[in-house]
């Protein structure tokens, strides 16, 4: 319990490490705070118009839309609809129809708008007899939030690899590699201790981010507890890994990226092609981020059945990574 109080005091002096435990917590305070703002004003239609060039009539159907801006000068207008943190589309009379201006750094849904307006316009009455039906907006950040949340969640639970790897390294560069082999300590302890730091850290950021990104069930939660608790156990071993086979703080580090970039892509990259490529879909789970990621969606979701099959997977990691440790382990010894 002493070396183990000890290497959580090393790990808590290490900059990188506490960078890399906070750095997930504050993204998740970061998501929750843009998930609740209102991003649907970005998708407004927004007109602008010359004073005493459009009838009444016409602003008044433009409002339909979106809020009209009449400009008193032709340059004034012509630098609103320019400016380019604005997607302003300029409206003209042409004769008794009207005709748009647009500066060309438009998003396509604005433009596809400009070019279909003056047609709209002439069929403006026509338009007065069909039905219409008023759909409820959709969230722009609704399909992608839950999987920023997850991702940040990815990172957290496996930034316990990131806790070994920079202690092992910062202990053989100061030397104190050499005073843990001559204390009254077996290398199976020495192991547990270090499995221990990352697990013990991994675990808590992993918690603190569950705790502000997702409300989850009782259930739920016991679940996703059992998600980090494998999560945080596979990235602690393969931190011991990192740590043994780098031999100074920048392998250690490039090796460190590596395995996180391999982390958070793989489980995107599925998430983004589909569930429809079965065959990408089971080599995916080579990674163990992707069963973690997939748990944590079925979680958010609302699907804890789903979630019970990516556990046995991340089970089926922790076995094996803890006996190719093992192996491995034995085998330097006796060369040794």
């Amino acid at each position: 319990m002493k070396g183990l109080r000890y290497q959580l005091k090393s790990v808590l002096k290490d900059k990188f490490c506490m960078m890399s435990f906070l750095l997930p917590v504050i993204v998740a305070v970061a998501l929750t705070f843009a998930g609740s703002i209102d991003l649907s004003s970005l998708g407004e239609l927004h007109f602008g118009v010359l004073e005493g060039d459009v009838s009444v009539q016409t602003i008044t159907w433009l409002e339909q839309y979106g809020p009209v801006t009449a400009y008193p000068t032709p340059e004034e207008l012509t630098d609103a609809v320019n400016e380019p943190s604005t997607n302003i589309i300029g409206v003209e009379a042409d004769g008794n129809s009207i005709k748009t201006i647009l500066s060309g750094d438009e998003l396509d849904v604005f433009r596809q708008t400009a070019d279909t307006l003056p047609s709209l316009y002439e069929q403006r009455k026509e338009a007065r007899q069909v039905k219409v039906q008023v759909l409820e907006r959709a969230d722009m950040m609704g399909g992608f939030q839950d999987m920023f949340m997850a991702a940040t969640l990815i990172v957290a639970m496996f930034m316990g690899c990131t806790f070994n790897a920079v202690n092992i390294v910062s202990e053989k560069e100061d030397g104190v590699a050499f005073i843990n082999e001559i204390l009254p300590m077996t290398y199976s302890q020495y192991i547990m201790q270090k499995i221990m730091v990352g697990f013990l850290c991994g675990g808590l950021s992993s918690i603190i981010t569950v705790c502000i990104c997702f409300r989850l069930s009782l259930q739920n939660t016991a679940l996703m507890l059992v998600l980090t608790v494998l999560s945080s156990f596979v990235a602690a071993l393969i931190g011991l890994f990192i740590g043994r086979f780098s031999e100074g703080i920048m392998v250690s580090v490039v090796y460190l990226k590596v395995v996180m970039l391999l982390f958070m892509a793989v489980p995107i990259i599925c998430f983004l092609v589909g569930s429809g490529h079965w065959l990408l879909s089971a080599v995916c789970y080579i990674v163990p981020s992707q069963a973690a990621f997939e748990g944590i969606m079925s979680l958010s979701g609302g699907s804890p059945a789903a979630a019970v099959k990516d556990i046995l997977i991340l089970m089926a990691h922790c076995v094996a990574w803890f006996l190719l440790f093992v192996v491995l382990s034995v085998r330097r010894k006796r060369n040794t």
